[in-house]
């Protein structure tokens, strides 16, 4: 029994150090909790080994050993490609999905690193051999030795509570990403495989039971994370934006008849007001039911919600475009070779501090992200968010209005079941392709555009096929998510990286770096139509056109992306650090800079705000980057910066900034409760999106929402 138990444990002890090898170098987090639960597994497998009788002893045996081989393959491969675990959401929500569109970077990822595969193979074919030539026994049944088993099974829970308790009274991050919030790429990291499996595997069963969220503290009640010190962002300098034509005016500002008139904006003296909706307290206090609804009721009454201010509808009636460009980054772009892009980053509205967080579904977070303005709770939100009621969607709004939302994708309709979220954003969606769906049923919503089975396919043969849909209409309000910039990034497997080859040939950078460029040439040709198309049908100065990314190109390792950059990414957050483009035509000339921290979920209702919407800025996690609000940008292990530190959760790293004067932003006397004030923020935020998103809240707060 003792020679099974060590086997089992040294083999699982083994596969965490070329997992954590693999992945994170040899730097290690937690290795104790990693010793008790390899310890606590190995003696419940050696204690079903000892009860069973005959061959089953050998099956059961061999089972044990390569499932937990071929799992921690599995993991290392998918942490190379995702830079994420694989959980079980992903297995059974996405793994049909990444077999049948991204089969070409899995079997990439899988040659990356199988000298790791090689090397977590040998426990398994050693153990093989040692029971064939019979230098292994496997022990029979005994009382006596189920009894020390179960010692060991106990003794092992106990050291692991332990453990945790001791994590508890710290007040140690592995305690509050295992238990509270977990994080999966964290706990992995710093407990390994098996504990993240242990508790993933406990978390799906509960949630088949019940809906309890795994993400905050039950009991947390919202903090004064929002209140402010007194330190609100600034935005500097508020340049003077030109002539702004307004859509629909028939009089010049005498009364005279006419056509559109020109209208330069100036300071005006105004109140300002909130951003909120009316609603009935009694009614929405009614329908708290439970906890979380309790919790998001308190959160929403006791909000500060943000105000108009000078930029609210600075583009009340224009036309809106919006992308989500796929693995974009700053450092695609050249101006000499991707000039449209260099052109619309740098005029209009220039944003000198935007990040884009990795979540953990990447391409679908990041949408998620860009269209609800609320942090992802685990992996597939935007799936889950397809149960729900979502009315507070740009799509949502331009939909109310009686303009038809429209979203196009070049490539499946049914992948990450776009064909269900996005029609419940709001969207009229379509794509290239109709992926596993019926023809007769869902054969309307594709698309016919040249070289739709290319992969990656054209963003600018997208546009050619799909602008002619809406271009002529009076208003419009379309979003697309591109996919030319899609991993790998390569010249032999990417379509569009070969497409553009020649216009990257003589940079002096690797391959990986010239096709990373090269395929984002093909977006760049994508809004250079979209522009001419706007100006042609007389649409180019009444458009907003907004683009974020929906994660930095994660498929590039850090040094490649140093490469691209070229310089170290090792400052604060550099790592997702990237270009926003909000641009309007009669910004090109004076552009509005914007030094403010702000990032993709601030998005939504900044454009909002700007449409002059009337909306609740109560409803999401993100800020209007126009308010008086402070910038905040959260990241996915609620490491956070503001406009006055960077904060790394991981690593207890605080640089706190500096103005140009060289003075703290954040006076030293000030720094230690506002540093604990924004973690309550980020703990509130993260809370509130997780919990709007598994109570279906939305559909609470149109119920108690008082309308003339």
């Amino acid at each position: 029994m003792l020679i099974l138990w060590l086997s089992l444990s040294g083999l699982f002890l083994w596969l965490e150090l070329i997992y954590h090898v693999s992945g994170f170098g040899w730097k290690f987090g937690n290795p104790l909790y990693t010793i008790f639960v390899a310890l606590a597994w190995a003696a419940v497998e050696t204690l079903v080994v000892l009860i069973v009788k005959g061959k089953a002893k050998k099956v059961f045996f061999l089972i044990f050993v390569w499932w937990s081989i071929v799992w921690t393959g599995a993991q290392i491969t998918y942490l190379h490609i995702f830079k994420q675990p694989m959980l079980w959401e992903a297995v059974f929500r996405g793994g049909q999905d990444a077999l049948t569109n991204y089969w070409r970077e899995a079997l990439t990822g899988f040659l990356q690193v199988s000298p790791y595969i090689l090397l977590i193979l040998i426990p398994g074919i050693v153990f093989g051999v040692l029971l064939r030539k019979k230098k292994l026994k496997l022990p029979k049944m005994d009382s006596l030795q189920v009894m020390r088993c179960l010692l060991a099974i106990v003794a092992c829970v106990v050291a692991c509570v332990i453990d945790m308790a001791v994590g508890k009274a710290a007040d140690a991050n592995y305690y509050e990403n295992y238990t509270e919030f977990f994080d999966p790429l964290t706990v992995i990291e710093e407990m390994g495989v098996h504990p993240t499996l242990q508790r993933d595997t406990l978390l799906s069963i509960s949630s088949l039971f019940n809906n309890d969220s795994y993400q905050a503290k039950k009991d947390n009640k919202p903090g004064s994370g929002n209140s402010g010190t007194g330190y609100s962002g600034m935005v500097t300098p508020q340049v003077t934006p030109g002539v702004v034509t307004k859509p629909g005016q028939t009089t010049d500002p005498d009364g005279n008849e006419g056509g559109d008139v020109e209208v330069t904006p100036t300071p005006e003296v105004f109140v300002p007001k909130p951003h909120v909706f009316a609603l009935d307290q009694e009614t929405l206090l009614t329908l708290s039911d439970n906890k979380k609804k309790s919790w998001l009721a308190e959160y929403i009454l006791n909000e500060t919600p943000t105000e108009t201010n000078a930029f609210t509808g600075l583009f009340e009636g224009y036309n809106v475009i919006f992308l989500t460009a796929e693995g974009f980054s700053t450092y695609a772009v050249r101006e000499d070779i991707t000039p449209t892009l260099y052109r619309m980053i740098h005029t209009g509205f220039v944003f000198n501090n935007y990040y884009v967080p990795l979540w953990q579904t990447s391409t679908s977070d990041g949408e998620y992200v860009n269209n609800v303005a609320l942090i992802p709770d685990g992996q597939f939100s935007m799936r889950k968010s397809a149960a729900n009621a979502m009315p507070y969607t740009l799509a949502g709004f331009f939909n109310r209005t009686g303009i038809q939302s429209r979203a196009y994708h070049n490539n499946s309709l049914s992948y990450y079941d776009r064909h269900k979220t996005h029609p419940n954003l709001g969207y009229l969606f379509k794509a290239s392709q109709i992926g596993n769906l019926s023809e007769a049923e869902y054969g309307q919503y594709v698309f016919q555009m040249e070289g739709a089975k290319r992969w990656p396919a054209s963003d600018y043969e997208m546009m050619v096929s799909t602008m002619p849909e809406y271009v002529n209409d009076d208003r419009f309000f379309v979003y697309y998510m591109t996919v030319s910039g899609h991993m790998n990034y390569n010249f032999a497997g990417n379509s569009m990286s070969k497409k553009n080859k020649e216009a990257v040939k003589d940079l002096p950078l690797s391959e990986n770096g010239q096709a990373y460029i090269a395929c984002h040439v093909e977006l760049d040709k994508a809004l250079e139509y979209m522009l001419q198309q706007l100006e042609e049908a007389g649409k180019l100065d009444t458009t907003l056109i907004v683009m974020s990314a929906d994660h930095y190109p994660y498929a590039m390792t850090t040094e490649e992306y140093e490469e691209l950059a070229g310089g170290s990414l090792s400052y604060g957050k550099d790592l997702f650090r990237n270009s926003l483009i909000m641009w309007n035509a009669q910004f090109e000339e004076n552009p509005v800079v914007v030094n403010k921290a702000c990032c993709s979920v601030d998005l939504l209702p900044t454009i909002l705000n700007l449409l002059g919407m009337d909306y609740d800025s109560r409803m999401y996690a993100g800020k209007d980057i126009f308010s008086d609000h402070e910038g905040m940008v959260i990241f996915n292990d609620r490491s956070f910066v503001t406009d006055g530190v960077i904060y790394n959760r991981k690593t207890k790293e605080t640089i706190w900034l500096k103005d140009e004067t060289g003075n703290y932003i954040i006076p030293q006397e000030w720094q230690e409760d506002y540093l604990k004030e924004k973690q309550q923020d980020v703990k509130d935020r993260y809370q509130f999106s997780a919990y709007v998103l598994e109570e279906n809240y939305y559909k609470d707060i149109e119920a108690a929402r008082i309308t003339e």
